[in-house]
């Protein structure tokens, strides 16, 4: 540690675990509840869309969205959410971690109201509505993830910081698992009221007219959580590293923690002007950025966008994973919501599971093993089930063999979520300087969810069967999907091997990973050379 740190850093980087580093889990935790609940929600209701307003009479199966109509539904709310990890995050920077974060509550609230009440009754006005307000939702969510992390890695001691900023990103798994249960019981509850036959019995009757609220009420419950948390995240005070080292307040950084800590703490006001004068205030495209933390950047940023072309192609499209190897029976033996049932319980197993287990893996051992290990550990685990999916496929999708696929399946959420699904949000905010922080989130999960949009809209085409008779209506041959796990094990791979650019963060200051104590040093090591050379 410098000798120079500030003491309100010093205290918030050797302070015992307290109940304010569980609130600030909580609070920012929601946000990530939430924002889980709306991405993956729409995954439980895009059939029942294409059930209700592209049904086509007389045809042998249900209607189902056009696939550039699915592509917009399914993607529209990813391009918002990369847009918003971008202007959010560097907003974070510019105007303080506190402010922006209530803007981003209050825009997903919003527009998770807005979203349920689309406009009218035909295809034309829905679709379009909701995809406008699902953007701009996804603007909202976007500036979650820089803040939320920024924040808590703020907040946090330097022992335990790795395991509570997971325990923020791992109230995901909670977000999915609650769409799928809300989507259970919605549907549940309105098909013992509006029972209905089997699509090959009555395609009319199958899907009855209250149907079209049971979209809604999915995707408008995702306001409530957002809703729930405003309060609390408008009383948080301004992180004491952005208020000290960039708003440069040494006297609130201290007041405010101070508060948090119960302890009495130096307020250094004259320290921070000596460092803020002392450092190099380089920025973002600077070259000393790029010598100190460029390959950083682009280790976080690649690593990121290769994730997340396998978690989010797999994530979003279980419905025709499982329907592929018939987990799922066929779309016209079932009704409108018994489908919407079916789905929802599906990815419900796999959540339980896969996904929760591995973020609380993440959470357990990360202070333990470290970053590092975890995040290539878990790359070479997804390549690993990947292949032992993609291999013996026609294995997996005979009858009798389902179980053996789910539980493959499962295991590469598991080692996604005990991997890198969870380091590639922890790493990029502990190893850049505060004043950057935040934007550098940003970028790195922008890149997370270019690579979302290409593997959700990439993967609605790539999927396909190579046999143009089997293939879904509009859509033209792909690879199949046994050839689009080969694709996705080789992300992994790509993941694994770009790790190595990224750095350890496992028990280290935030200053000491970002480098500016090694800038105080210096610096102080240069004023006591010059002193010791001038002659008396």
């Amino acid at each position: 540690m410098a000798r120079d740190q500030l003491q309100v850093l010093n205290a918030l980087d050797l302070a015992k675990t307290q109940l304010y580093h569980f609130t600030a889990i909580v609070i920012a935790g929601m946000g990530f509840f939430t924002d889980a609940y709306d991405l993956f929600s729409i995954s439980f209701i895009t059939k029942l869309l294409g059930r209700i307003y592209y049904y086509v009479p007389g045809s042998k199966v249900p209607g189902s969205l056009p696939p550039n109509v699915s592509a917009a539904v399914n993607g529209v709310a990813l391009c918002g959410t990369l847009a918003g990890q971008l202007f959010f995050g560097w907003l974070g920077d510019k105007m303080g971690r506190k402010k922006v974060y209530g803007m981003t509550l209050m825009l997903m609230v919003i527009c998770c109201i807005a979203e349920g009440l689309s406009f009218g009754n035909s295809a034309k006005g829905v679709i379009a509505t909701l995809c406008f307000f699902r953007f701009w939702l996804g603007f909202g969510i976007g500036g979650d993830y820089p803040l939320s992390a920024t924040i808590m890695s703020e907040y946090a001691n330097k022992k335990t910081r790795g395991a509570f900023i997971a325990a923020v990103f791992a109230m995901q798994g909670f977000g999915n698992i609650t769409g799928a249960i809300v989507a259970l019981i919605v549907s549940a509850g309105f098909k013992a009221k509006y029972d209905a036959p089997a699509y090959e019995v009555d395609a009319v009757a199958s899907t009855p007219p209250q149907a079209d609220y049971v979209w809604r009420i999915v995707l408008m419950f995702g306001a409530v959580p957002a809703a729930l948390t405003y309060y609390w995240r408008m009383k948080m005070p301004e992180t004491a590293r952005y208020t000290a080292l960039v708003a440069r307040n040494a006297k609130q950084a201290a007041a405010d923690m101070a508060n948090v800590l119960h302890v009495d703490i130096e307020e250094d006001p004259n320290k921070v002007e000596q460092l803020s004068n002392s450092r190099e205030q380089y920025g973002l495209f600077s070259k000393e950025f790029l010598r100190r933390h460029g390959l950083h950047l682009m280790g976080t940023a690649t690593c990121w966008f290769v994730l997340d072309i396998a978690f989010y192609s797999q994530n979003l499209f279980q419905k025709d994973i499982f329907t592929a190897i018939n987990w799922l029976p066929k779309a016209n033996t079932m009704s409108a919501l018994q489908e919407v049932y079916k789905i929802a319980r599906a990815q419900a197993l796999v959540a339980l599971c896969g996904t929760i287990p591995g973020y609380w893996f993440t959470v357990a051992f990360i202070d333990i093993i470290g970053r590092f290990a975890i995040q290539l550990m878990g790359f070479f685990m997804m390549t690993v089930f990947m292949l032992g999916l993609a291999i013996p496929y026609h294995h997996w999708t005979t009858k009798g063999h389902h179980i053996g696929f789910i539980v493959m399946y499962g295991f590469t959420f598991f080692f996604a979520n005990f991997g890198p699904n969870s380091t590639t949000f922890i790493v990029p905010a502990e190893i850049f300087p505060a004043r950057l922080r935040s934007t550098c989130h940003g970028i790195s999960a922008a890149a997370g969810k270019a690579g979302a949009i290409i593997g959700s809209f990439g993967f609605l085409y790539a999927a396909q069967s190579t046999d143009r008779t089997k293939t879904d209506p509009g859509y033209p041959p792909g690879i199949g999907v046994r050839n689009s796990l080969f694709v996705l094990a080789g992300c992994s791979v790509i993941g694994f091997f770009f790790t190595f650019f990224v750095p350890e963060a496992n028990g280290k200051s935030l200053e000491e990973m970002s480098g500016e104590n090694e800038e105080e040093e210096n610096e102080m090591e240069t004023i006591a050379g010059y002193t010791q050379t001038v002659p008396v």
